[in-house]
């Protein structure tokens, strides 16, 4: 359990992510889950916003109106890029209809999340057969994010918020600084305190190496006995999550102090978005995510 830590002079918007409720790629995990019982659970928990989900209607309009009707905000949405094998023209041409939806439902930041150039089933084979990008192909792709990323500001209004992930092609500190190298400062980069950690680093390194990149801010925990456990069975990133590695803040080993000394000193004015990937069923979402919103109550300041 972490211990109480001081909290910064400035507030930060906090959201939820769905996932508690529904995992995107794991269909057992929120089968039944709706929108409204996301929504409630959210909006009784005392969150300001929400990312993007299965759950949720795409229609902007539709959606606008949901969240409307629950006094929430959407902070963030998750697009699954190529743009590790395919043109800018092309990744333009498949986020269009996404990137409308943020920009009309108020959104500021997109989550990229880099899906190409991984092992068929990715998120269901060994974490050790993830895929790699060479020094050359790194320096192609990050020309091509960076193309990506000024269109989309300029196109859409959003910022990109890039993902380092378990089983993607940035997933250790080493590709993330091969990235931030080989991009400019039009591709931001999204901190996720429990990726780092899995990802075999601090999440502090990032704050210290890229601090005024940083856009867009998850925040999970992580249990080390059973990550340690995946990595000596070489499990998938699927199996680790069934089997509980990520929790919510608070609940695992992860010192969050850093993290919200940065917040208070860098004027950082973006989203902290909760987020557990675990199965919903062992514990009632609703009792999940209120747990991790009171633990960062004596963390972050309520915004006026």
């Amino acid at each position: 359990m972490n211990k109480m830590i001081k909290a910064p002079r400035l507030t930060v918007r906090v959201a939820i992510s769905p996932l508690s409720w529904a995992n995107e790629v794991i269909e057992e995990f929120g089968k039944d889950a709706t929108a409204d019982i996301c929504l409630t659970g959210a909006l009784a928990a005392g969150y300001e916003g929400v990312e993007m989900s299965r759950l949720f209607p795409r229609n902007p309009d539709e959606l606008s109106k949901l969240l409307s009707d629950y006094k929430l905000s959407l902070a963030s949405g998750w697009h699954s890029g190529f743009l590790a094998e395919r043109s800018v023209d092309e990744e333009l041409s498949a986020v269009h209809e996404f990137a409308t939806l943020l920009q009309k439902t108020g959104a500021q930041v997109m989550v990229y999340g880099e899906c190409a150039a991984m092992a068929e089933n990715a998120l269901d084979v060994p974490l050790s057969r993830r895929r790699r990008l060479t020094s050359e192909q790194m320096a192609a792709y990050g020309a091509r994010l960076t193309e990506f990323a000024r269109k989309l500001a300029k196109g859409y209004g959003l910022a990109m918020a890039y993902h380092h992930h378990l089983m993607m092609v940035v997933e250790t500190q080493d590709e993330v600084r091969q990235l931030m190298a080989a991009t400019g400062n039009e591709v931001g980069l999204l901190l996720d305190t429990g990726h780092a950690l899995t990802g075999g680093f601090s999440y502090v390194d990032l704050i210290n190496e890229f601090g005024p990149r940083i856009k867009h801010i998850h925040l999970k925990d992580v249990r080390t006995p059973i990550l340690e456990a995946v990595r000596s069975k070489d499990l998938s990133f699927n199996e680790a999550v069934r089997a509980g590695m990520f929790t919510i803040p608070g609940d695992g080993v992860i010192d969050f102090q850093p993290l919200f000394e940065f917040i208070n000193d860098s004027g950082y004015a973006g989203w902290v978005v909760v987020e557990a990937e675990q199965d919903p069923s062992l514990e009632r979402p609703e009792i999940t995510v209120a747990r991790a919103r009171d633990w960062l109550s004596t963390i972050l300041p309520t915004r006026a």
